[in-house]
C-alpha cells in the first residue's frame, strides 16, 4: 500500500449490541463497508496479527486508547483497529482491553488485508494467515500516511514494533499541522 491510493471497498461482518434482539446475547449482525468507516472524515486505522496476542493488548491497543483524545485534537475523527479475526474474537477483545474510543473492524476473511498487501502466513506461530502490523492516516478514503513495521515476509520470526505505535502516528499528525 501506497500513499495517495483509496482504501480498498469490502464489507466486514460485525456483531451490534442490539436489545431488541433480547436474549443473554442482544447482539446482531451488521454488515459495515470500508465505505462507510473511511469516506468523508480524517481517520486512523492500525493493524496487528491478531486480537489477544502480547505487544497488540500490551502496548498498541492499549497505547491508542489512551491518546484518542490528542489524536482527534489533531484531526481526526475516529480510530478503528483491523486484525484478521472474526466479530466475535474482536467485540471479545475489546470488552477484555476496556477499549470504549477504538472502534474494532474484523476482517475474518482477510479480505481487507489482502487487497493491502498486507495478509502474511504466520504459521510458524499457528495463527495461519494475518495481518502484518500496519496504521494509515486515511483522509475520504484515501491513504494519506502509511506507516509499515519492517521485516513483512511470511512466517517472520520477530514481531517489530514503533513505526506503528501511537507516538508515531502522533508525530506525523503534529507535523502535517
Amino acid at each position: 500500500m501506497q500513499e495517495g491510493v483509496k482504501v480498498p471497498e469490502v464489507i466486514f461482518k460485525t456483531r451490534v449490541r442490539d436489545e431488541s434482539v433480547g436474549g443473554d446475547n442482544p447482539f446482531r449482525w451488521e454488515d459495515v463497508s470500508s465505505q462507510r468507516l473511511f469516506a468523508g472524515r480524517r481517520t486512523i486505522v492500525f493493524s496487528l496479527p491478531g486480537a489477544f496476542t502480547p505487544t497488540c493488548s500490551t502496548f498498541q491497543l492499549p497505547g491508542f486508547e489512551a491518546n484518542y483524545e490528542k489524536i482527534q485534537s489533531l484531526g481526526v475523527e475516529e480510530i478503528y483497529v483491523a486484525s484478521v479475526n472474526d466479530a466475535f474474537v474482536m467485540n471479545k477483545w475489546m470488552e477484555s482491553q476496556n477499549a470504549v474510543n477504538v472502534k474494532p473492524i474484523p476482517d475474518g476473511s482477510g479480505e481487507f488485508t489482502r487487497q493491502l498487501g498486507m495478509l502474511v502466513a504466520k504459521d510458524n506461530l499457528g495463527f495461519g494467515f494475518r495481518s502484518w502490523r500496519y496504521a494509515a492516516v486515511i483522509k475520504d478514503g484515501v491513504v494519506e500516511k502509511w506507516f509499515e513495521e519492517p521485516g513483512r515476509q511470511d512466517n517472520y520470526a520477530k514481531d517489530p514494533y514503533g513505526e506503528t505505535s501511537p507516538e508515531s502516528i502522533i508525530a506525523y499528525l503534529i507535523s502535517a499541522q
